[in-house]
């Protein structure tokens, strides 16, 4: 992935899996329980520095991801080091994991960049016999404990679900992520197979943002000029395309309260506080919750299990999620990401009310 280009890049977080039958779960694998192999990167007792690498920090949900990873570490019992920012560039992303792995430590927590290019930071991981665990993006290819992260699938349903329930016909816009990333390749086209299958008399326009605000916002302003009729828009990730989505249409005289005369209905991801707050204004209808909290707090679980040599089996655990296999071998939990309105927006329990 181009370096210049790529440090410009604001990326979101983070497969289209296949959901084995509850039946093939085994009782010994089911509510989290472990396999203990006796094999450890840091000596069977889960103790050792554990570095965090972290995509970017210019979308707010990646500051409050980077918020939480100390506290869920100290709850975790992880003797987590600082958090270091690979700044949206995948080649740096390889050079903070090689540094982190100089420095000793024995395990990893990476969010990263490219589903891709990760695997050659894997690979050093592996040669050096220290576990990894992935948080938010899924590789393509490389050994991993465990990936934490939400069903991106799920999220481009429920956006199209939202938009098909609420716009009859006409043209609907959807702000794609990077295509680079499995997040934004499971989000498009879930999205977009959703809406051919259930909502025919929706017209899909498309606009790859590659998790970039600036694109988004030239993007997006240049659609509308061309189709001014739009009726509704999901955007992949709201940390980065909400902001810029909003303010170009304020610009064009288009952003209308909902249930006003030409509201363009919203529909975005993330579960920022800035997307509450926009629901709660009536600038946009819905957002899916990423779960910022969850991923720092399973992050943690899961690399201190794999410092212990404990291993995982697919099945329901007992946080509310499911482990599946994914088609390349490498488990996934796959954690619950609620879909937030007007309705629910204040609930306590939603971890975009609970930043300070």
């Amino acid at each position: 992935m181009p370096g210049s280009t790529l440090r410009k890049r604001n990326r979101s977080r983070i497969v289209g899996t296949v959901a084995l039958a509850a039946g093939a779960c085994l009782v010994l694998a089911a509510c989290g329980s472990t396999k203990d192999t006796g094999a450890s990167g840091a000596g069977g007792d889960g103790s050792g520095k554990v570095g965090v690498v972290l995509p970017l920090l210019t979308s707010p949900f990646w500051q409050s991801y980077n918020d939480y990873v100390p506290k869920m570490a100290k709850s975790e019992g992880v003797d987590a080091m600082k958090t270091v920012n690979s700044n949206s560039d995948p080649s740096q992303q390889i050079t903070d994991i090689n540094n982190q792995l100089n420095q000793g430590v024995k395990g990893l927590v990476v969010a990263p960049l490219d589903s891709a290019a990760i695997e050659a930071g894997l690979d050093q991981a592996e040669r050096k016999g220290v576990p990894v665990v992935a948080v938010d993006v899924a590789p393509d290819k490389g050994k991993v404990a465990m990936v934490v992260r939400a069903n991106n699938v799920a999220y481009g349903e429920k956006a199209c679900q939202y938009l098909g329930e609420h716009i009859t016909s006409g043209k609907v816009v959807q702000i794609m992520g990077d295509l680079a990333s499995v997040n934004g390749r499971d989000r498009s086209e879930a999205f977009r197979a959703c809406v051919k299958k259930n909502f025919p008399k929706l017209k899909v326009l498309e606009v790859p943002a590659k998790w970039e605000s600036d694109t988004a916002a030239s993007k997006l302003d240049t659609l509308l000029n061309a189709n001014p009729d739009i009726k509704g828009i999901y955007m992949q990730a709201g940390g980065v395309y909400l902001a810029p989505t909003l303010q170009t249409l304020k610009s064009k005289g288009m952003l209308k309260k909902a249930g006003q005369p030409g509201h363009i209905t919203i529909v975005s991801n993330d579960g920022i506080p800035q997307e509450f707050d926009a629901i709660r204004k009536g600038e946009i209808d819905a957002t899916v919750s990423q779960p910022a909290d969850a991923y720092a707090k399973y992050g943690m679980y899961y690399i201190k299990a794999a410092m212990q040599g404990k291993t995982f089996e697919p099945g329901p655990t007992d946080h509310d999620s499911t482990i599946v296999k994914l088609p390349s071998g490498i488990l996934e939990d796959q954690l619950p990401a609620p879909l937030v309105t007007k309705d629910n927006v204040d609930d306590p329990k939603l971890w975009g009310n609970t930043v300070e």
